[in-house]
């Protein structure tokens, strides 16, 4: 099998950028985590700074207003930005998704519309494909959206697990709009719906989306996670992902596509927290005496870091291998799978690894790898479980070796 070479060098581009954005970690987001994780408050200090930073433009062009930079660039600044707390990198995330849609499928009206704000932080982006009943089946979505008097769609459904639900302005939602397509991925379409951030109950013209509380999770708080009911709402056919005309009845393949750019940045999300992990257990390590030396003099203990350290550069040599693949035009579904795969993996073991060389002080909230103890578990579920990536790839080997 040819594989895509990844390179662990990053360009002088790259370096200037990665600095900077070590730099607000260590000065901004590291020392106040601790405080918006123990309120689950989300973190606007620390949102406002992205902004100045332009990172919620990183990926949109610069006619658009952005910085102009690639996917592996990207996931560079995703991994700095999880090593100091995975919320922070999924404010940017779902709002990355969005951007990515906007620019391969949305009409050039909707790029004007909406991406100049996109990449000023103005106005932020979500989107949705999960149910309260179903999870991995995105085929089995129940929300559907039908043509009324007027030209526009109404939308009614219930969705879940919305990272950004609340505070976003823009929400990209698949719902079915042929229930008799078949197969039934060919009744799906995406709708950019619009909502007032910040606001439980819309009103005025977006009156019909209601946004309940927030969900309350073991990890990965300060970022909400919430519900989304359409009630009635009405949504232009101009909203139509691409336009009416070109995108009425695609959107399971542009969200599938959409996918496969978010499976890289939720590896890169691991590699960023598994190196913290790392991080802390080298330096807890080396001050914590045991028996009469530090711990790190325990080959026990050196055979835990041996392994951190080798699974956490194979994670990163993955991760930058799929980004490096989608840069390139080449198809990366079965690389970001298993990315995805082996840096989520990566990240719960580093992190428990981690937390056993701590101890008892693993456990206790003084120390920082008790939050991402907590926090690893998402990367196993988000963008598609190891499981579900699992299928994915053995798939993807089998039709790319079909006898």
């Amino acid at each position: 099998m040819a594989l895509a070479p990844a390179s662990l060098e990053p360009t002088d581009e790259q370096k200037a950028i990665i600095e900077m954005v070590r730099q607000f970690t260590d000065e901004q987001i590291i020392p106040n985590a601790e405080h918006y994780d123990g309120a689950d408050e989300y973190p606007e200090p620390i949102v406002e700074q992205l902004k100045e930073l332009g990172l919620f433009g990183i990926t949109i062009p610069e006619e658009y207003g952005g910085l102009g930079l690639d996917l592996t660039t990207y996931v560079m600044v995703v991994e700095e930005l999880s090593r100091g707390w995975i919320s922070i990198s999924g404010v940017i995330n779902t709002h990355f998704i969005g951007s990515y849609l906007l620019l391969k499928y949305g009409s050039d009206e909707q790029r004007q519309k909406y991406l100049p704000r996109m990449a000023t932080g103005e106005i932020r982006a979500a989107f949705s494909l999960s149910e309260p009943e179903l999870g991995s089946d995105v085929q089995a979505i129940k929300t559907s959206a039908k043509k009324v008097d007027g030209g526009a769609y109404e939308i009614n459904g219930q969705k879940m697990w919305v990272t950004n639900g609340l505070m976003s302005d823009l929400v990209f939602v698949l719902v079915k709009t042929d229930p008799d397509a078949q197969p039934r991925h060919k009744g799906f379409t995406c709708f950019i719906t619009e909502k007032a951030p910040g606001v439980s109950e819309n009103t005025g013209e977006y009156a019909g989306l209601t946004v309940p509380p927030k969900i309350k999770k073991m990890g990965y708080k300060g970022v909400e996670s919430t519900e989304l009911v359409y009630d009635g709402y009405k949504c232009p056919a101009d909203n139509v992902l691409g336009g009416e005309e070109a995108g009425l009845n695609k959107g399971f393949a542009q969200m599938m596509d959409a996918l496969e750019v978010g499976r890289a940045n939720v590896a890169a999300r691991g590699v960023g927290l598994a190196q913290r992990a790392l991080e802390l257990a080298l330096r807890y390590s080396q001050e914590r005496r045991a028996f009469g030396k530090p711990s790190a003099e325990h080959q026990a203990i050196q055979f835990k870091l041996a392994d951190m350290a080798t699974q956490l550069d194979a994670a990163r040599l993955l991760t930058r291998r799929a980004a490096q693949m989608k840069d390139a035009g080449d198809r990366s579904d079965m690389e970001a799978g298993m990315a995805k795969l082996f840096a989520s993996e990566t990240a719960r073991y580093c992190a428990e690894e981690c937390l056993r060389i701590h101890g008892g002080y693993g456990y206790s909230k003084e120390y920082e790898i008790e939050r991402i103890y907590r926090d690893a578990p998402l990367l196993l579920i988000g963008e598609g479980t190891s499981e579900i990536q699992k299928m994915v790839i053995g798939k993807k080997l089998l039709q790319r070796h079909k006898l």
